[in-house]
């Protein structure tokens, strides 16, 4: 076989996409671990569903819970996006993102009255996925909300990783950094989580609001200094780190809190896991799938122009011969853009890489061959309403005709209108899930 023919490409690539996504369905993979874990008894049981994927997660509890004969005896969803409550003994707040906003400190209060209504012979179960760093952002005492705003918006165009961001956002979280665990126990509590980190940190994931807080104000400060930060930050959020340095406030729980006496904690679902699912349906489609490593990383452009370069090595062989099955790669991770002091482009990670592995498709040598889809598994990349792009060796060339300068755009991280320009945007809709980014290459 040669490479997979132009008019099936972008289908196939959607196929592996959705492929992808249902593996990391974060309602069966919550069912399948509730189904693995002990029955509650007669404890009353409160949700606690946050994230990107609140809704499927919350709806999956309920459901375990009916088929004990059992409801939930109260909590709160909150997602990013309106819908109805999964029972009515749940409230539903919804939050901002990706940056918080006046909904995210309407969920945060939420929260705080929801956790206050636990008892000692209460079980939490608390339903994490990405996202909720933002959906609940609200500053801890002693900052205001422009404060944490100010530092989101400067950590979103820092080109740190989402691991780097969420070791710092945490400590000037509300919720972050084991406090909502704190606010919980004594109670039984119960962590399943949904990944949206490389590497699957617990710490990071959500920032972490059940689980200790290794890292240190003395950590956090040496991280802003080394990312150019510190002296760009609020006052206010450096004279909190350095309070906390000097001891003049406590610090975030660390390991041995008795906050985290009864918590257990469950990893349900990750990258690995909906990647692994696009090989196989990869391999049913005729292709030859190949997992590749290292992980997705570092900046958005420069990590598409490998991408593109990769594919193109193995769309054409090693040799003068096609390879005999469609190569297929897949890589998983997540991407940064590092933003200049005044961005004006629209776009996110995903649809930056992609344009950049158009620039270098545009070289090859068979303009039928090579196809490239790089999205977000939650279906929303950066504030817009795609997930990602599928590109190809035609697209740098079409927004040329399209009346727009593709290299500027991308310069100006301005990908969403130059893709949208030729219709190289996927827009699959919110998924429900979030385990960072997938991208896909196809000979």
């Amino acid at each position: 076989m040669t490479c997979a023919a132009g008019a099936t490409r972008r289908a196939l690539l959607e196929d592996l996409y959705a492929a992808a996504i249902a593996a990391a369905a974060p309602g069966p993979a919550l069912e399948r671990a509730l189904a693995d874990s002990s029955d509650p008894g007669t404890r009353p049981v409160r949700l606690f569903a946050l994230g990107k994927a609140a809704f499927p997660m919350a709806q999956a509890a309920v459901g375990s819970l009916r088929r004990l004969g059992r409801a939930p005896a109260g909590g709160l969803v909150v997602p990013p996006a309106a819908g109805p409550a999964p029972h009515p003994l749940l409230e539903v707040v919804v939050g901002d993102h990706p940056e918080p906003g006046p909904r995210s400190l309407a969920a945060a209060e939420a929260l705080a009255r929801a956790t206050a209504q636990v008892g000692p012979g209460d079980e939490a179960w608390v339903l994490l996925s990405g996202g909720a760093t933002s959906l609940l952002g609200a500053p801890v005492e002693g900052l205001t909300p422009d404060d944490l705003t100010a530092l989101y918006s400067l950590l979103l165009g820092s080109g740190l990783d989402i691991v780097a961001m969420n070791r710092i956002r945490k400590r000037f979280s509300r919720w972050g950094g084991g406090r909502l665990a704190a606010a919980l126990a004594p109670a039984r509590v119960r962590v399943f989580i949904v990944s949206d980190v490389i590497g699957d940190d617990l710490a990071s994931i959500a920032s972490g609001p059940c689980v200790p807080d290794p890292t240190t104000a003395a950590d956090v400060r040496a991280a802003l200094k080394h990312a150019g930060l510190w002296n760009r930050l609020p006052g206010p959020l450096r004279q909190l780190v350095v309070r906390a340095v000097e001891r003049r406030i406590p610090e975030t729980p660390k390991p041995g809190d008795p906050a985290f006496a009864r918590v257990e904690t469950r990893l349900i679902a990750s990258n690995r896991l909906a990647l692994e699912a696009a090989a196989a349906r990869a391999t049913a489609l005729g292709l030859a799938p190949r997992l590749m490593d290292p992980v997705l990383s570092g900046e958005a452009a420069e990590t598409g122009r490998r991408v593109a370069a990769t594919v193109l090595t193995y769309c054409h062989g090693s040799g003068s011969q096609p390879p005999p099955s469609p190569p297929c790669l897949i890589w998983g991770g997540e991407t940064t853009v590092t933003l200049g002091p005044a961005p004006s482009g629209l776009g996110g990670r995903s649809q930056e890489l992609a344009l950049a592995a158009a620039q270098v498709l545009a070289g090859a040598p068979d303009r039928s061959a090579p196809a490239i889809l790089a999205a977000g598994t939650d279906g929303r990349d950066g504030p817009t309403d795609a997930a990602g792009a599928v590109v190809d060796p035609t697209t740098w060339e079409a927004i040329r005709r399209a009346g727009r300068d593709p290299a500027r755009d991308l310069l100006g991280h301005d990908a969403y209108p130059a893709l949208d320009a030729v219709g190289s945007l996927l827009r699959p809709g919110l998924t429900g899930t979030n385990v960072m980014d997938v991208v896909f290459g196809l000979g």
